[in-house]
């Protein structure tokens, strides 16, 4: 990604406000698109598979320290797509462990349509909750919120983008990106929902950070505005 401007961002809580209706093109374009949905469910019906209600795609992002800078969206490399439950599985088996990645590496699981980028159209206005992981514990809730997600059972799941797995040096971060930051109870849920399926413990910090803020401090993790 180009860098921005440095701006610090507060750290309190930003007042958030409720989202505004989308223009009758946007509208029409995701009625477009959940058509083609059905469409896609239906013959793989037909076919005796088990659909899975959006389609996901996996990506990989490896950054080699000292070699020539590239942008984040070069980086980033497609891997897989799958729309079943049967193709799930034949990823998941093939699936490297967190443990087996190396740092700095990325892993992005997010819906067909959706690039994991902060200026895709469908992540621009939007955030991510992040948790951040000791690394010999990372594989089991990375693989948790995978299922989670495949199984379409986090609460206002429509808004939720994706889930990146980030490993890093000296720990791994999950994070979990929505449409829109501004909804305030669309982000609150879904922070009790991720909370809840993963058996989170309470010592456990969840941190929110808006992708306008990340593009303003060109920062994923540093200068978050909610914790809880």
């Amino acid at each position: 990604m180009e860098p921005a401007a440095e701006r610090k961002v507060p750290e309190q809580e930003e007042q958030l406000q409720p989202p505004q209706d989308a223009p009758p093109a946007a509208v029409e374009e995701e009625d477009d698109a959940e058509a083609e949905e059905t469409e896609r469910r239906n013959a793989e019906l037909k076919a005796g598979l088990h659909p899975l209600r959006r389609k996901l795609v996996l990506w990989y992002t490896r950054r080699t320290p000292g070699a020539r800078s590239q942008s984040y969206e070069d980086n980033i490399r497609k891997i897989v797509d799958f729309s079943t439950v049967e193709s799930f599985w034949v990823c998941y088996c093939h699936m490297a462990r967190p443990s087996s990645l190396p740092s700095p590496t990325d892993l992005h699981l997010f819906k067909e349509g959706v690039r994991p980028l902060w200026e895709d159209p469908a992540n621009r206005n939007g955030g991510k909750w992040i948790i951040r992981f000791k690394k010999a514990v990372s594989g089991r809730f990375w693989e948790d919120l995978v299922l989670v997600l495949v199984g379409d059972q986090l609460e206002y799941s429509d808004d939720v983008c994706g889930l990146v797995l980030s490993c890093r040096f000296n720990e791994d971060i999950l994070s979990v990106w929505n449409r829109n930051a501004s909804d305030h109870q669309a982000v609150m849920t879904l922070r009790d929902s991720i909370k809840r399926h993963l058996k989170l413990p309470h010592t456990y910090l969840m941190e929110y950070k808006p992708h306008d803020a990340s593009l303003r401090d060109n920062s994923s993790y540093r200068n978050t505005w909610l914790r809880g």
